[in-house]
């Protein structure tokens, strides 16, 4: 009779040199890493050590198969996809989330069980993020070179799971999230770089051979604000006579396409403003209107504060002033960047001794200072007004004001009418022309320079806004006398 052949049986029970046993079970393949994977528990030596080794076998082959054999079927893929429905914050965050998602977490364990995830899935998931953030295989391609994802995006990328998982609990997917069972990076420190006195000091000089963008970088560096928050400040939120300005709103860019939104914290704020930066603020308001005023527009209330529109009705975009700050930046040859002018005014303000909850107040930050004593804790710790007058103390001096075309004609020349015009002006200084004499006519100036007819009329013109002649319809023009 033949006999029935006898079950392998499951798991292994090794004896150690020290008299141990140690149980081990087969898991399966690591989803990651593609390696065989066991989980294993060593029993002390002793006289019940046989017993005990046999109910270890038997609770983690109760594991294994309570993980092959989940409650439900869904993979991490579904559960991303109903998380990703359910998320209710801005549209520029889950698109990040959706990018880190389809980047890594779909390509490495997308099609795992949800059931069958544990904290040795984690841990292979976070070290081959730690390795390449392009998840080449064993064969690097020409011109690869391996690099790290950061500890910051890991972590971003665990806190998705993490509210992924915790929503799969609620739907009973799973009795326990086995997120609490990996270890993601401990949070980088804090690092802001402001750029130095001097620098700041350039980089003002530099934008304020634009006093529209020069109005923009000084606001930035003065209150701290956000570039959204900038983009989508109104003149109706300008206070000029109480020297106050209303954080209400911001804008909000994803790729080409901008919207409205409320601050990053959902809360408005009101910062005080010192007197050089009203003054500023006054004379772009000044500079806005007179261009409306030349197409006949005017500025109403609504208006943005910084806009390429001669009415100012529409905003600027978060991404085209990054661009123009970097590019003026690294004309510069400074290593920067405009979120760090939001370090500038935190660190100055701080460095005057305003205290830590008036900057998280100025700044916008939550927590009522927490976050800004954590990012801000290298650098020295009363009332907002006193942290308006300590940034206008501390900021770099306004350049002169450039000279105008008129006037610079007088000492740098450039174009033939203006030469022609400078030259005349010498004559009439070094006393070879006096009150009273008349200027050669139009014509002859053309000939004697080589230029046409209207030229010779534009430096003639010229010398009359300098008030160094006299122009009479009809006759010649003659120096005037200078009393």
């Amino acid at each position: 009779m033949a006999t029935a052949k006898r079950a392998r049986q499951r798991g292994g029970i090794d004896s150690l040199k020290s008299g141990a046993l140690r149980v081990r079970v087969y898991t399966g393949l690591d989803p990651v890493t593609k390696r065989r994977r066991y989980i294993s528990e060593v029993i002390p030596p002793g006289p019940n050590a046989g017993r005990l080794a046999e109910k270890a076998r038997t609770r983690l082959l109760n594991q294994v198969d309570e993980q092959r054999n989940p409650r439900t079927g869904a993979t991490v893929n579904h559960m991303l996809d109903k998380h990703f429905e359910l998320f209710r914050g801005e549209p520029t965050t889950l698109e990040t989330y959706r990018a880190y998602a389809d980047n890594h977490i779909r390509r490495l364990i997308g099609n795992v069980k949800v059931g069958a995830l544990d904290g040795t899935v984690f841990d292979s998931f976070y070290a081959e993020l730690r390795r390449c953030r392009e998840h080449c295989s064993g064969r690097k391609p020409a011109g690869h070179e391996c690099k790290p994802l950061s500890a910051s995006t890991i972590r971003q990328i665990h806190y998705i799971l993490s509210g992924a998982l915790k929503r799969a609990v609620r739907w009973r997917w799973i009795s326990v999230s086995p997120i609490d069972q990996a270890e993601p990076p401990t949070p980088a420190r804090p690092d802001p770089r402001p750029p130095s006195a001097e620098d700041a000091a350039r980089l003002l000089n530099e934008a304020w051979k634009d006093p529209d963008w020069g109005s923009f970088v000084w606001l930035a560096m003065t209150t701290g604000a956000r570039r959204g928050e900038l983009c989508g400040l109104r003149w109706r939120e300008v206070d000029l006579a109480q020297g106050v300005l209303t954080y209400r709103t911001s804008i909000a860019q994803q790729g080409g396409k901008t919207w409205e939104k409320d601050t990053k914290t959902h809360q408005q704020r009101r910062v005080a403003l010192d007197a050089q930066t009203l003054e500023v603020l006054a004379e772009h308001r000044e500079r806005c209107d007179t261009r409306a005023a030349m197409l006949e527009m005017a500025i109403d209330r609504d208006a943005f504060v910084f806009s390429l529109d001669p009415d100012s009705s529409g905003y600027i975009k978060p991404g085209t002033v990054t661009q123009r700050y970097d590019r003026m930046a690294a004309r510069l040859g400074i290593e920067t960047h405009l979120h760090s002018l939001r370090h500038y005014s935190a660190t100055e303000l701080i460095r005057a001794g305003v205290d830590v909850r008036t900057v998280a107040g100025r700044l916008g930050h939550a927590g009522g200072g927490a976050t800004t004593l954590r990012v801000y804790t290298a650098w020295v710790a009363e009332s907002d007004q006193r942290a308006a007058v300590g940034i206008g103390d501390r900021m770099p001096g306004r350049p002169a004001p450039p000279l105008t075309a008129t006037e610079r004609a007088k000492e740098d020349p450039q174009s033939p009418y203006e030469k022609i015009a400078a030259a005349l002006r010498a004559s009439i200084v070094a006393g070879e022309l006096g009150a009273g004499d008349e200027l050669p006519t139009v014509k002859q100036l053309a000939e004697l320079h080589g230029v046409a007819v209207g030229t010779s009329h534009r430096a003639i013109a010229l010398l009359n806004q300098w008030g160094l002649i006299e122009v009479t319809r009809g006759r010649r023009a003659t120096v005037r006398r200078v009393n």
